[in-house]
């Protein structure tokens, strides 16, 4: 689409090779980075990983905060604290990153799929409603179990893809419902809102990510958020490898992980941090830019945030009419140096998830088909 091709061209000034995603770095990065370096504390001690998680929990409208070493270990953390063993199962969604199924499968939890909202892409309330009218069972000691396998449905993990909110209300109703602990995997979507409230904040937990390829970025980083004070002490305590403070003794009374972000990261975060706002301001104008672009296309539909909702458009997507209409978009978009990407095989596919239980998934596997990432980095004079 050769049209296409040069109008992001235009958007980003190049005739060079344009990513789908990659980091701005603005402002106080080199000072605090450099600042860390010179303190010697560069590792998981010093003042930027306090600095970083107490500005976040402000940021998020939250009590807590524990910075890890990515979005995978957050997400592990807070499965761990919940109890996810070999005798519970997960609600989830087919259509997410791998790295959500694989937190489940540290634990040896089963993961359910449930299928995606057409509106959202996230977990569908009205679908995960259907599953557990059919297959929860309350017993009297408050907690569900699927009638099915006898196993206990421990919790639910939507996933707010591209950065576009789930229906977290809904959500959170059928969770409290059944006595199901929610938990948002929020790794795509700082700073989006759901009715005015920060995505990651409504469920007992929330985790992000600040890998290299998201609205901010730590090089590679996660972070909890909990309004929980035990949760939060017991999260910080198990991701410090659950060593007892001692002036210098080593001692430990659980098992434990490595899971703490390094100071140095955490400096590059802190600066990331303060131009949040700034980013997700100039990648809503990339949005609605792309939403004009594709009004000349009635055979391409640009998704836009649903109702409700306040998105930061972490990856900026389109639907196409079908897999071969997708293909051959991927195709010329990539020849020309232009980096577009399909949405990740649904995780149901693939060989270490394929034996669990789906509902039929009928509008993921819809989606798989159609859609297209467009290169969603922050314009760089709209910074």
């Amino acid at each position: 689409m050769k049209s296409f091709i040069e109008f992001v061209r235009d958007i980003y000034k190049t005739s060079d090779i344009i990513p789908l995603h990659e980091p701005r770095f603005i402002g106080n990065e080199k000072k605090y980075v450099n600042d860390c370096i010179d303190s010697t504390f560069v590792s998981s001690v010093g003042k930027y990983v306090d600095w970083f998680e107490m500005e976040f929990a402000k940021l998020m409208g939250v009590r807590f905060a524990i910075a890890t070493v990515n979005g995978t270990a957050a997400l592990h953390t807070v499965l761990v604290l919940a109890g996810a063993n070999s005798d519970t199962e997960i609600l989830t969604q087919p259509l997410t990153f791998v790295a959500t199924l694989n937190a489940i499968a540290y634990t040896g939890a089963t993961p359910i799929f449930i299928d995606i909202d057409r509106s959202t892409l996230g977990l569908s309330p009205e679908k995960l409603a259907d599953f557990l009218q059919q297959n929860g069972k309350l017993s009297s000691d408050g907690t569900t179990f699927n009638k099915l396998t006898g196993k206990r449905i421990l919790a639910c993990i939507p996933m707010h893809t591209f950065g576009h909110p789930a229906k977290l209300d809904l959500l959170q109703k059928i969770c409290n419902q059944y006595n199901i602990i929610l938990i948002e995997d929020a790794a795509e979507s700082i700073g989006s809102k759901y009715k005015e409230q920060y995505t990651g904040s409504f469920g007992l937990y929330g985790i992000f990510s600040f890998n290299g390829n998201k609205t901010i970025t730590t090089g590679g980083g996660g972070m909890i958020i909990t309004n929980n004070e035990d949760l939060a002490g017991r999260a910080k305590h198990i991701t410090t490898t659950s060593k007892i403070p001692h002036k210098w003794e080593y001692s430990h009374d659980e098992i434990g992980y490595n899971y703490r972000m390094p100071n140095i990261n955490a400096a590059l975060g802190c600066a990331q941090l303060e131009n949040l706002y700034k980013f997700i301001t100039a990648k809503r104008k990339l949005a609605e830019l792309y939403l004009d672009f594709f009004k000349n296309y009635p055979d391409i539909q640009f998704f836009t945030e649903p109702p409700d909702t306040f998105s930061n458009y972490w990856l900026n997507t389109i639907i196409m009419k079908d897999k071969e209409s997708r293909d051959l978009f991927l195709e010329d978009t990539n020849q020309h140096g232009v980096m577009t990407r399909p949405v990740w095989k649904l995780m149901n596919r693939l060989s270490m998830y394929h034996t669990a239980w789906n509902d039929g998934l009928e509008d993921s596997k819809w989606f798989e088909d159609r859609i297209v990432n467009l290169p969603s980095s922050v314009i760089p004079d709209h910074e």
